[in-house]
């Protein structure tokens, strides 16, 4: 994946290199690195978001590369569910109808018994009339997870989901991401936080663009190992270059 270097218009930095990765159906991979090792990227490439330069991307069978901009917001607003560390909530909508709006979009509705299942759920139901900006980064975080809970998407994006929440806040996110396989929903998510990353059931270890790493998720000193391993091999490469 390359991206343009600013103000130098024929030159391009590579931000990937050579990335390989299959990602199992129904359940939990977390992708965990230092800052700038490509995880976002990475998540965004994935998910369509960003345009890769090179290779081939398959979600659910579906090659979204050959997939015309319009026919790509198409297949994610079916098949894709997405919680970012900003939440993308529409500050002009209450809490109840930034949870219906993805369905409203893709031309369905979600029944009214399934939103309010997943606000009661999520502890978020005494709010279904509020609009986010009268609500807690915890409490906001809550509503993306219990839209994606509603909408029921086949694959989830988690990006920093629980980066700019408090600890219990983001123990709650992480055990709901953590119960989506067993609803046949695939998540991927990014995280620098190993703690976050071992709960995950494979744990994708990057550093500087490229994979070092696939282990097992459930130990979180395992993680921070193999990030470390990582870090080490990336600063070694840096002093031979």
């Amino acid at each position: 994946m390359d991206f343009p270097v600013p103000g130098r218009r024929r030159e391009t930095t590579r931000v990937l290199h050579a990335i390989d990765l299959d990602v199992p159906e129904s359940r939990l991979t977390a992708v965990v690195g230092p800052s700038g090792s490509g995880k976002s990227t990475l998540l965004l490439c994935a998910a369509g978001l960003e345009r890769a330069t090179a290779g081939s991307i398959e979600i659910l069978g579906t090659d979204i590369l050959s997939l015309s901009p319009r026919r790509q917001a198409a297949f994610r607003s079916e098949k894709v569910g997405f919680i970012f560390q900003e939440y993308n909530l529409v500050s002009s909508l209450s809490v109840e109808d930034n949870i219906s709006l993805p369905a409203r979009l893709a031309g369905h509705r979600v029944p009214k018994p399934r939103v309010d299942d997943a606000m009661t759920r999520l502890g978020i139901a005494k709010h279904a009339r509020r609009r986010p900006d009268r609500l807690s980064g915890g409490e906001r975080q809550r509503v993306a997870v219990a839209r994606v809970v509603a909408n029921q998407p086949r694959i989830v994006f988690a990006d920093e989901p629980t980066g700019a929440l408090d600890l219990k806040s983001g123990h709650v996110v992480l055990d709901w991401l953590q119960a989506l396989p067993a609803q046949g929903t695939t998540v991927l998510m990014v995280t620098h936080d190993p703690h976050a990353a071992a709960r995950a059931d494979q744990v994708v270890v990057m550093g500087s663009g490229r994979i070092h790493a696939v282990i097992p998720g459930g130990d979180s000193r395992a993680v921070s190992d193999a990030v470390l391993a990582a870090q080490s091999v990336d600063e070694a490469g840096d002093e031979a270059a």
